[in-house]
């Protein structure tokens, strides 16, 4: 492109913007978040309503015990790999004998994910007005577990689920500095081709269960 014809498409955008040459840009508006007042209650609600419009399962429990047996459950016989989060150390994962956890290699991570039917995971955020998981990678947890099995079990307090975006990126209003990786998980994994004929599990799990545990 020549500078004529540059000047002449930047002379219509300014045109179009009641601009002219040499006119200061005003500083952006500051952001407006806005997170309305939700109780924990309705906030498991809503997640649960959304991820379970997406083909997700939800379990509600009342304790870390309740969260040990629905796991349990879960499973029911299957071989399972955990990450490292806190929060399932806090809930006994490491008590179930067909769960592996303190993978801390990458290359033994990798290879324990690739052959374990699911991984089992908790998360650093859900979001209710979209039946979202926010998952920040880190060495406590790595994308390889809620990603490469082809059943995931997310293991979460309520206090992590939040109203909406808004209130994510209040928490986290950088996310590049904390993680490289910022993780949005809605439900099993869903890849359509050009006919539109859905297909689950092609790029993830096709199996995806959220374990809620009230009180914590």
């Amino acid at each position: 492109m020549n500078s004529a014809s540059r000047d002449a498409i930047l002379g219509r955008v300014r045109e179009a913007l009641h601009r002219k040459a040499g006119d200061v840009i005003e500083d952006a508006p500051p952001v407006r978040l806005d997170v309305p007042e939700l109780g924990v209650p309705a906030r498991i609600a809503g997640f649960r309503e959304r991820f379970e419009a997406l083909n997700g399962k939800v379990h509600v429990v009342s304790s870390r015990d309740g969260a040990r047996q629905a796991i349990t459950e879960i499973l029911n016989g299957r071989a399972a790999v955990a990450s490292n989060a806190r929060f399932l150390e806090e809930c006994g994962i490491g008590w179930l004998s067909s769960v592996r956890t303190g993978l801390t290699d990458r290359e033994e991570l990798k290879a324990a994910c690739a052959e374990a039917p699911v991984g089992i995971t908790s998360a650093q955020y859900a979001i209710a007005s979209t039946g979202t998981l926010a998952m920040l990678s880190s060495a406590e947890e790595p994308r390889l577990v809620s990603l490469l099995p082809p059943a995931h079990i997310a293991v979460i307090p309520a206090s992590r689920i939040l109203v909406n975006l808004d209130e994510l990126f209040e928490k986290l209003p950088l996310p590049a500095d904390v993680t490289s990786a910022l993780v949005f998980i809605s439900g099993p994994s869903r890849t359509a081709d050009i006919e539109q004929i859905l297909v689950r599990g092609v790029h993830g799990p096709g199996e995806i269960h959220v374990v809620i545990v009230e009180g914590c």
